[in-house]
């Protein structure tokens, strides 16, 4: 086996024996920052985000939701660049970045909190873009049925997936434009035809700058808290000379032009219409055939660039790391478990304030898992690991960090308390107790390896 080279280190060959290979370190680097820009402005043209944008109806003006989604979208993109580091230098992924903290097994535990929100996006999304494939068919060829468009589509979602980061990267890089010059014609139907409506329903709101204004940057924060903790899964794969500040740049202005389109859409179309399901509302709003075949594919393709980038290949990554299962495999059972968590439940036109909720509940688990590594990487380690005891099973990083368990139950129980401000609230009280526990718990000796407290 040929040595694999990361940042003038070797990788023991007897260490890289027996893993997957998608899961050592990248020898090839496949993004531009082009390329990386265009594939996560793809990648964050999330349904979602038009129930995040209803659920502030009667709350915010227009110009706090903006403001809102805006700040959400600088903080997403500042903690991205910070996780993302690591992987971009080293190579590695979200799964082999976390044995530092928590530990070949405790992995499995931030893994789990990470996977399971990205799975029931990946149902929800796979349901809207079924639906509006179902509706194109229907307009076209008098076809309608759901349950099958909808089975098929979420298995070309996973044979899309099995190609890998090679046939993602061209996916989104060729979604972006169509995607950015649909989001801004649905903008502008829905403003020349509901501008009298809208007036009347924004003019008397006035508003706050309180608690729920800082909650609705917590919910279009939330609906990335997943992609942040895994943001090496994607740096990993970009050229060697990005620097970080140039990341975090293209991170926003990736995310925040989609995610305004998004949330404004979805905000605008629910208080004209009272109806938070874009696929029923263009289905009858856009006046011409052409257009809502159009528009409703636009729907459809933008889960694809979506689903595939965020909500498959994280809780594969995952699978592999737990189950030792490979690529394909983990991939097919993420597609599995989208069904089972039955997203038809969730799109029903009560599921925006839910779903805003949900949002805010698992980040309270993330933000505490960003806490730790951010900790551990950049104030306990210096951004220097070593990258044979990264693949030690048996080395210093072997079992259960309990100082980075302990941490994040703490900074989940605080978030918990505040729930609309959950991702914020968690960082502080859970970054100076994993500290402070690395310095003192026994159990974490070994830990220690490498980091300041190193003996």
């Amino acid at each position: 086996m040929s040595k694999t080279i990361v940042d003038n280190r070797v990788l023991k060959p007897e260490l890289a024996q027996g893993v997957n290979e998608d899961l050592l370190p990248t020898k090839k680097r496949i993004m531009d920052p082009l390329s990386y820009c265009a594939s996560f402005m793809g990648g964050c043209v999330s349904i979602g985000t038009f129930s995040m944008g209803a659920s502030l109806i009667g709350v915010l003006t227009v110009f706090q939701a903006i403001l809102a989604m805006a700040i959400g979208c600088a903080v997403i993109a500042i903690a991205l660049a910070i996780i993302g580091v690591c992987g971009h230098k080293y190579g590695i992924g979200f799964s082999v970045q976390m044995r530092s903290s928590f530990g070949t097994i405790g992995v499995k535990i931030p893994g789990i909190l990470r996977g399971l929100p990205a799975i029931v996006w990946f149902g929800y999304q796979s349901w809207v873009g079924a639906g509006a494939i179902n509706s194109c068919f229907n307009i076209l060829f008098g076809f309608d049925n759901l349950v099958i468009v909808y089975a098929l589509f979420t298995i070309l979602q996973v044979a899309l997936a099995i190609k890998g980061f090679e046939g993602i990267k061209w996916l989104e890089n060729i979604s972006c434009v169509f995607i950015i010059a649909i989001l801004i014609y649905m903008l502008y139907v829905v403003n020349t035809t509901f501008g009298t409506e809208l007036s009347s329903v924004f003019s008397g709101i006035q508003g706050t700058w309180g608690m729920p204004f800082w909650a609705a940057t917590t919910s279009f924060l939330g609906i990335y808290s997943t992609m942040i903790i895994n943001a090496s899964d994607y740096s990993r794969n970009v050229k060697e000379n990005v620097g970080p500040v140039f990341t975090g740049s293209l991170y926003a202005i990736a995310i925040l032009p989609v995610t305004l389109f998004m949330g404004l859409i979805g905000l605008l179309v629910t208080a004209a219409t009272g109806n938070s399901d874009p696929v029923v509302v263009f289905s009858t709003l856009m006046g011409s055939k052409v257009l809502t075949v159009v528009t409703l594919l636009f729907i459809a393709f933008a889960q694809v660039t979506t689903n595939v980038l965020n909500n498959i290949v994280p809780p594969s990554y995952i699978l592999m790391e737990s189950f030792h299962v490979k690529w394909s495999h983990a991939t097919i059972l993420v597609g599995i478990l989208s069904v089972v968590v039955m997203p038809w439940k969730l799109v029903t036109a009560e599921s925006a304030a839910g779903l805003s909720l949900f949002t805010q509940f698992y980040s309270a688990f993330l933000g505490p898992i960003f806490a730790v590594m951010a900790v551990d990487y950049f104030i306990l380690r210096k951004q220097k690991l070593d990258i044979n005891d990264m693949y030690d099973k048996q080395g210093p990083f072997k079992g259960i960090n309990w100082a980075a368990i302990i941490a994040i139950i703490v900074g989940s129980i605080c978030s918990l308390f505040i729930m609309d401000l959950s991702w914020y609230v968690s960082l502080i009280p859970t970054g100076v107790v994993y500290y402070v526990l690395m310095k003192v718990l026994p159990s974490s000796r070994s830990f220690r390896k490498g980091t300041i407290f190193d003996e």
